[in-house]
């Protein structure tokens, strides 16, 4: 006769499994069809254009006051990350979710970045550009966008699942910060002794729009 406690880890195993199973039903998904694309271009690409039409008007304004565009900037961040979690927190998310499947994807958001450093630093130094260039390849290789990722999740997946399709995203972003920061701080002290200065916040930060 099993123990009692092995019934409860069998019934929480069932209990997870199905949580599991309705939040990645993904048959309400839009796909790529010609309305998701629309809905895409005017939440992501329109707003984006617009900026760019406007700039030689607000730019240089912009420009002088750095704080109101910080605010709106990180502010939209904030809110779109609430919104993502939270809308995984009501789908069930973490009780879907076992312990050991939140370290692999933990060990593979955090394996993923490291292996895009390496890969573009190695790139950079081979095909021979400047530190200052390498810097840039570096930092702009490794992003993915949360302000970009998570409203596309939005469009193309049914509410549900969205909180579990987007999980690895959310973990990511916080995970390259981590990662990029620690770079940002080996190429200060590498400016500080003779190469490009670099300071940390201006390269582990997103930038604006980005993620």
């Amino acid at each position: 006769m099993a123990p009692a406690w092995a019934d409860d880890d069998e019934l929480e195993v069932g209990k997870r499994g199905q949580a599991r199973d309705r939040l990645v039903d993904v048959s309400g998904a839009r796909g790529l069809s010609a309305s998701a694309l629309t809905d895409i271009a005017a939440q992501i690409v329109l707003p984006f254009a617009l900026g760019q039409a406007v700039r030689p008007w607000i730019g240089g304004w912009l420009l002088r006051h750095p704080a109101v565009t910080a605010v709106v900037d990180r502010g939209s961040i904030l809110l779109i990350v609430y919104a993502a979690f939270s809308a995984g927190m009501a789908a069930g998310v973490w009780k879907a979710l076992s312990p050991i499947d939140l370290a692999a994807v933990l060990a593979l958001d955090l394996t993923m970045p490291g292996l895009v450093i390496v890969a573009t630093t190695f790139a950079s130094r081979r095909l021979g550009f400047s530190k200052e260039d390498e810097i840039a390849i570096v930092f702009c290789g490794s992003k993915k966008s949360m302000a970009g990722g998570i409203p596309m999740a939005n469009i193309l997946f049914p509410g549900h699942a969205v909180g579990l399709i987007v999980l690895p995203l959310m973990i990511f972003h916080q995970a390259q910060l981590f990662v990029c920061a620690t770079l940002a701080r080996r190429y200060a002290r590498r400016g500080e002794a003779g190469g490009p200065a670099v300071r940390p916040g201006a390269v582990t930060g997103p930038a604006p729009g980005g993620p």
